[in-house]
């Protein structure tokens, strides 16, 4: 039997295609090619000897969806498939609740057709929203100040409702805070298309000299620096966690939300520094005006992973930036 990944080519999920194989488990990577290439399924095949059965449809496609677990005997799912830039979001709100919940519902309309209750699902922070103080613990309450939060949460409270209304369904939604780094090998990492959105693509594109210099937006807030803080999480650490997340699903039951991070937080210019101190290189930056919904101080409690999967992150900041700087530099414009 096999694992299906959805989103497997992209930046987390090929690195958890990389650690399922590590543990001989089979998978089938099913991508829209949206925003990942399949040059990563190549760099899998380079690192571990294997390279996963791919399909690319669409979830929101329902035959084609329906067609891939006919072919396929799959016994759970890793859901990573959707959009995930927060600006974005709020420009293409639609675009969002189209991908991100429709077509998680058409999934599990899919699961459920075939008898397959098993279900990790690709999370976020984001769903704390802005008036809960960190440490941020599974138990508080949840919101969302962008289109792209509100999908994670609303896809969350169809999980929940999903496993309220029958019994087998096994779901853990991970709730991730900042993934950052890159396989050791340097074969694989983050590789957004056109500007990146998130902090340690946009850095290291500047290091490498794609960029010319990175925004910093807001230097007044009350953190060690005034820069923002967050919890910046291990990639291979994280796709341990679903590795972990798979394993319990078969002795948890109903839908569980589990947070996965270090506990810790780091702040903007502490990254921009110790990217300098890793790479050499300059990394000129601007101050910007800060960006609304933005919070100062953003960190998880991580026990319940801890307790529930047995897992907890390893990877310390200095193994986060080294990777992340051997990947884009051995791969100065991605896959490309």
């Amino acid at each position: 039997m096999s694992l299906l990944i959805t989103g497997g080519s992209g930046y987390i999920g090929s690195h958890t295609v990389v650690e399922l194989f590590t543990v001989g488990q089979d998978v089938v990577v099913v991508d829209n090619l949206a925003n990942s290439s399949t040059k990563s399924l190549e760099r899998i095949e380079q690192i571990t000897g294997k390279k996963p059965i791919f399909i690319e449809a669409d979830i929101c496609d329902k035959a084609a969806m329906e067609n891939l677990f006919t072919s396929h005997d799959i016994s759970a799912v890793i859901h990573f498939a959707g959009l995930k830039a927060v600006g974005e979001s709020t420009q293409q709100p639609l675009s969002y609740y189209h991908n991100n919940v429709a077509g998680t519902v058409t999934l599990l309309e899919v699961m459920a057709k075939f008898n397959v209750k098993k279900l990790v699902f690709s999370s976020s922070a984001t769903v704390y929203g802005d008036k809960n103080e960190s440490p941020l613990v599974e138990t508080m309450p949840t919101s969302a100040t962008n289109p792209y939060g509100q999908t994670k949460l609303m896809v969350e409270s169809i999980l929940f409702d999903l496993a309220k209304s029958d019994p087998q369904w096994s779901i853990i939604s991970l709730r991730y805070f900042n993934p950052i780094g890159a396989h050791k090998s340097g074969l694989i990492g983050e590789n957004p298309n056109g500007i990146p959105n998130n902090l340690l693509p946009f850095v290291s594109q500047v290091a490498v000299g794609r960029l010319a210099a990175l925004n910093v937006f807001g230097d007044d807030y009350d953190t060690v620096d005034g820069t923002g803080v967050r919890d910046y999480i291990h990639v291979v650490d994280l796709a341990k966690a679903h590795v972990q997340a798979v394993n319990a699903l078969a002795d948890l039951s109903g839908c569980t939300a589990i947070n996965i991070g270090t506990g810790n937080g780091t702040s903007v210019l502490q990254i921009v520094d110790k990217f300098k101190e890793v790479s050499g290189a300059d990394i000129p930056f601007n101050i910007r005006e800060r960006r609304p919904g933005d919070i100062a101080t953003v960190f998880a409690e991580a026990k319940l992973a801890q307790q529930l999967l047995g897992w907890q992150a390893e990877l310390g900041l200095d193994e986060m930036i080294s990777d992340t700087w051997r990947w884009q530099s051995n791969n100065p414009n991605g896959f490309e």
